[in-house]
This record gives structure tokens, C-alpha cells and sequence, in this order.
């Protein structure tokens, strides 16, 4: 089995080799992902999260399989993940009438309790993200605020896809550490 030097070279943290890998390889899984999800925001979610996992545990790659089969074992997972967050956070779905009968029952806006926890944990989030240098801080913004997709990103940040890609992935990376560092 041929060696990818790409792959030696991103072992050793090469950031061209891990640039190259990502834009060679971020169709397929993309792709993959689509597919499977047919939603275009999930299936980018799982591609930049499979990234983020395979560039995490770039060394235990084996070269003995071929590195886009790992990549999507590893999308698979990702997926199976979400799918598992989703259907734990998910409600028994209900009729129309049925919910209409609970709205007149319950009232469900929110207490000023649960608004002080929302916007506390929100301005905790916002200030890690305020940690992060100016450009993470930019991409977080508009994917997680504006909810843009990458290439919308892309377009308004006058930049390459694949740049808008990794800084993603590295902006998610490095406000993740903060946040466990701080708790």
C-alpha cells in the first residue's frame, strides 16, 4: 500500500498537508454525508466535526486501509452520534388539537429564572468566544449566529472555501479548550 505523503506530512503538523487533506478529501464525505442526511447544514456539521476527529487521531490512522474509507467510518460515527443527541432531545409528536389542548393548560413561557440561565450560559459562551482571536471569533459569528452556510461564509469573508473550512474547524478546536479549561 502506497504511503499518502500528505498524510506523514499532517502527522508531523503541517498545516499545508492538513489544508490539502481537507480540500481532497471534503467532497467525498460531504457527499457521503449529504446522502445520507439530505440536509446540506447537518451533512457540513458531520464533515467538518469528521475532520476535526480524524485530524485529532491523525496518528492512529492505519495505512492499510485507504484514507477516505476512514474518513467516512469515522462520518458514519459522527452521524450515528447526532442522530442519538437528536432523538434524546426529541418530544413525542403530537396532534395539532392535542397541541392546542396543552397550550390552553400550560403556559409555557419562559420563567425569569430560565431567562437569567439562558442569557447567563449565552454571555458565558459569548465571552470564550471573545478569547478566541479576532478572525475565530468572525467565522463562529456568522455560522453560529448568522447561521450561514460555509460558502455564504466564504463569499462575505472574500476568502477561499477551504480557508473558511479550517478556520472553523480550528475556531470550534481552540473555543472547546477554553471552555474546558474554565470549567
Amino acid at each position: 500500500m502506497e504511503i499518502n505523503p500528505y498524510i506523514e506530512k499532517a502527522k508531523k503538523g503541517d498545516q499545508v498537508a492538513f489544508t490539502y487533506l481537507l480540500d481532497h478529501y471534503w467532497n467525498e464525505v460531504y457527499g457521503f454525508m449529504l446522502k445520507r442526511t439530505e440536509n446540506e447544514t447537518d451533512a457540513e456539521d458531520i464533515t467538518i466535526e469528521t475532520f476535526s476527529k480524524a485530524f485529532d487521531k491523525l496518528t492512529t490512522y492505519n495505512p492499510e486501509f485507504q484514507f477516505n474509507t476512514w474518513l467516512i467510518a469515522i462520518a458514519k460515527n459522527v452521524h450515528i452520534d447526532l442522530l442519538r443527541k437528536k432523538k434524546s432531545t426529541l418530544f413525542v409528536e403530537i396532534t395539532d388539537e392535542e397541541d392546542q389542548q396543552a397550550y390552553n393548560i400550560a403556559d409555557t413561557s419562559p420563567t425569569a429564572e430560565d431567562e437569567l440561565i439562558t442569557e447567563q450560559n449565552l454571555s458565558q459562551l459569548l465571552q470564550f468566544i471573545k478569547e478566541l482571536k479576532p478572525h475565530y471569533q468572525e467565522v463562529i459569528q456568522l455560522r453560529y449566529f448568522q447561521e450561514m452556510s460555509y460558502q455564504e461564509i466564504s463569499e462575505q469573508l472574500n476568502e477561499p472555501l477551504s480557508n473558511v473550512k479550517i478556520k472553523l474547524l480550528r475556531a470550534k478546536k481552540l473555543l472547546a479548550e477554553i471552555i474546558q479549561t474554565k470549567r
